[in-house]
Formats: structure tokens, C-alpha cells, sequence
């Protein structure tokens, strides 16, 4: 049997209806920006395999960090013990959040870091004798698929079967150019009309809604507005985190400090699943008492997996090497080329760029849904190609392993030349 027949016959894939889909692309090597599967076929990962292998597949510095580990302490329950691998991540990221930033709390995803951090939200207040049980969010957000973190979503077909079974959320439009203050109305509308613990949002890059982008200005704003307020701000910096918008976090560009950010995706550089979410010292002193009961109960079992730490150490000194962050300058000035390149085509609605992330908005004759026709056409026709493209609708965006070359990039470019052209 192929790798493709066991599949079919063992495995439940994310986001997949089984019985209309193809069968998954069975992948049995990596390197650098691209992929290989069972009959040998190359494909470009040019969306970095969902965001999270910045520094390309197969990484040999990551993983002798990850061997070196291995053969130290390969995992110690974080319930009672700590370790030195979990003190350098918290040493190293202190010196690259932002300063209001002071504890650390590890978990396995992004979605179990907005969890943690949207259950603090709410925790905190209860600590202080205040009821507030109302999380803010923006409109067609997505934070992740565990129960908190859906609730905070907005896109409804990932929430529909479990409408009335979630937390109270309240949405808020995006602060997109030209309707910035109709965001702003509708944030204080919802603070006067309810008990708000909390805001989260994506900083300046909603990713799943397909790469929707608003300005750092705007959104200091708003997280002001909070701060007003006594609500306190989440920065879901899951997909945006560690240099995907050009900076090393996309709240680098916005002169509010949020009281929470949770990371996850590159952390490890695409190696071992892990997530932090970290907080100030005002939120982490609403737990610290002599009362039991306003301890944060919460945990993994794989809290602060000590060989996770040693791929995000990695991780970490990878991105700060001249080499990557000149990496990230080039794709930028590539996604900046092309931009200007086809944004006046007739097919398009908008081009846009941030960073590494780079979208393109396709003309359609019918409204497309995230998961239409549009989107299936346009997904075959990269597979084809051997460019590995998800789009979002009628959305295609890029956001490439920052050692993407030259090369590598005009193929992706052309491809997408080549299906706006065929829709």
C-alpha cells in the first residue's frame, strides 16, 4: 500500500470533510524551502507548512540543538520542578517582548495560549471581586479551535455547531483604512453596555480572514481606549510573532503595550509543538495570594518540554542573525516588486504587504466562501504546480520560510500570475 492508501484508511485530518476531499499529498522529506513527496514529486512551501518554519525544513542548527538536548533532559513534569532550558526561553524573550512584559507561562499551541490567556482574563477579576465575564474581539478574528479560543473567533463555520455553548463574546469591526472610527464607536458602545474582562485581537494582520491588515496607529487606539477602561488587552501573536510582519513582533510597530501576548507557530521553528503566553506583573499579582483558590489551575503535561526549549533557543538566535533578518528585508522588497506588479491587473481588488506576509484579493463573478469553488480551483492548480498555496476564498497570500530564494519566489510569483489568469 502507499503512504496515500494508509492514510485513507487510518487518519482524520484537520479541516477535511473525508468524503468530498482528495486524498492527502503524502510528504516523506524536507529541505529548506521545499518538500518532497512519495513519488518524488518537489514542491515550494511557500506558506511555511501554516506559518511555522521560518528558517525552512530539515533545519540542521535547530535540530543539533534538539539532539544536544535530547541527550541531557528530554522532559520533567514543570508541576513542582523547573529546569535551565524553560529560564533561558523566559531570559531570552524578556530581552525581545515588550518591556511591560515580566512572566511567562508555557502550554502546547496557539490555541491552548489563547486559552490560557483569555481564562486569566477572566480569572483576574474574579480574584479582585469584580464581575466581568465579557471578552472583546474583532469581527472575523480567528484565535484557535479550543472552546475559549473558538468562542473568541469569527468566522462562523468553524463555530456554527456549537453556537449557545460558548463564553459571552462581543465582536467589534476591524479598524480597516477609512473606518477606523466606526471601530472606535463600536469598542466604547460595547464597554458601556457590558462587564468587559478583556480584548484580544491580531495585531495588525488578521490571518485566517485572509491576511486582512489595519494600521499600528489604530490599534493603539483602541487598546488605549481599554486601558481607560481597566480591560485588560491580549495580543494573539500566534502567526504574526517572530518577524512575519517585518519586526520581531507585529506589537513592535504600535506605541500601546498589550497585558498579555501569546505566541506559538515559529517559537520552535516548525520542530516541536510549543506555546507561551506572557503577561505583565500587575495581571500575574491578581493570582499571587495566600488563597489557594486564586491560583491559575491550569497545565500541560508537556509544559515547558525542555527539548521544545532547546528548538526555541534555537529558533530565537536563528532570527537574530544579520543573515535572517536581511532574509526578511529581501522578501519584503520581492512582495513589494510584485505588488506593484499586478495590483492594477483588472482580475485584482487589492494587493497587499507586510513583512513576509504578501495577499492578493482575485475578482470573482459570484461571492466566494472560504472553502468555495474559487478556492478549490485556484488550491489544484498550485498543487499542480508544485507550489504549496492555501488560499483564503478568492484570497491567495504568500508568507514563505524567510531562506526562500530569489528563484524560489519568482516561481511562486509566477504561479500566481498563471492562476489569475486561469479563473
Amino acid at each position: 500500500m502507499t503512504l496515500q492508501e494508509k492514510d485513507s484508511q487510518y487518519l482524520w485530518h484537520p479541516y477535511t470533510q473525508h468524503k468530498t476531499s482528495q486524498t492527502p499529498i503524502a510528504i516523506s522529506r524536507g529541505e529548506g524551502a521545499l518538500l518532497w513527496d512519495e513519488n518524488n514529486k518537489e514542491y515550494i512551501d511557500a506558506i511555511a507548512s501554516w506559518w511555522v518554519n521560518p528558517f525552512g525544513h530539515s533545519n540542521k542548527f535547530i535540530a543539533d540543538a534538539i539532539y544536544k538536548q535530547l541527550t541531557t533532559l528530554e522532559h520533567v513534569l514543570f508541576g513542582g520542578f523547573t529546569h535551565e532550558p524553560a529560564i533561558k526561553v523566559a531570559e531570552k524573550l524578556m530581552g525581545i517582548l515588550p518591556k511591560n512584559q515580566q512572566k511567562i507561562f508555557f502550554s502546547d499551541n496557539g490555541s491552548t495560549a489563547v486559552e490560557v490567556a483569555i481564562k486569566v482574563a477572566l480569572q483576574y477579576f474574579y480574584n479582585k471581586g469584580e464581575k466581568r465575564t465579557t471578552i472583546i474581539a474583532f469581527e472575523n478574528a480567528f484565535h484557535g479551535d479550543t472552546f475559549a479560543a473558538m468562542a473568541a473567533s469569527g468566522i462562523s463555520f468553524y463555530t456554527q455547531a456549537f453556537q449557545g455553548m460558548f463564553i459571552d463574546v462581543v465582536r467589534i469591526p476591524v479598524p480597516i483604512k477609512g473606518q477606523e472610527k466606526i471601530s472606535f464607536d463600536a469598542l466604547k458602545e460595547v464597554i458601556q453596555n457590558h462587564d468587559c474582562a478583556g480584548f484580544i485581537f491580531e495585531p495588525l494582520v488578521q490571518g485566517a480572514a485572509g491576511m486582512v491588515m489595519y494600521e499600528p496607529e489604530s490599534l493603539a487606539k483602541l487598546i488605549a481606549i481599554c486601558k481607560e477602561n481597566k480591560i485588560l488587552t491580549i495580543a494573539d501573536e500566534v502567526m504574526t510573532g517572530f518577524g512575519k510582519t517585518g519586526k520581531t513582533f507585529a506589537m513592535d510597530y504600535v506605541d500601546e503595550d498589550p497585558d498579555m501576548i501569546c505566541l506559538s507557530k515559529a517559537l520552535t521553528g516548525g520542530t516541536i509543538p510549543m506555546a507561551i503566553t506572557t503577561f505583565t506583573q500587575n495581571v500575574f499579582d491578581a493570582f499571587y495570594d495566600d488563597d489557594i483558590n486564586k491560583a491559575l489551575f491550569h497545565g500541560h503535561t508537556f509544559t515547558a518540554n525542555p527539548t521544545g526549549c532547546a528548538a526555541a533557543l534555537a529558533s530565537i538566535d536563528l532570527l537574530q542573525t544579520d543573515e535572517i533578518q536581511a532574509n526578511i528585508k529581501r522578501i519584503n522588497k520581492n512582495h513589494l516588486n510584485f505588488q506593484r506588479k499586478i495590483e492594477n491587473h483588472p482580475k485584482v481588488i487589492t494587493a497587499r504587504t507586510l513583512g513576509v506576509i504578501f495577499a492578493v484579493e482575485i475578482k470573482s463573478d459570484t461571492e466566494e466562501s472560504y472553502y468555495g469553488s474559487m478556492r478549490t480551483k485556484l488550491y489544484n492548480f498550485f498543487i499542480d504546480k508544485g507550489v504549496i498555496l492555501r488560499p483564503v476564498g478568492n484570497i491567495v497570500y504568500i508568507l514563505p520560510p524567510y531562506i526562500m530564494t530569489n528563484e524560489q519566489l519568482q516561481k511562486v510569483y509566477t504561479t500566481i500570475e498563471e492562476a489569475i489568469e486561469m479563473v
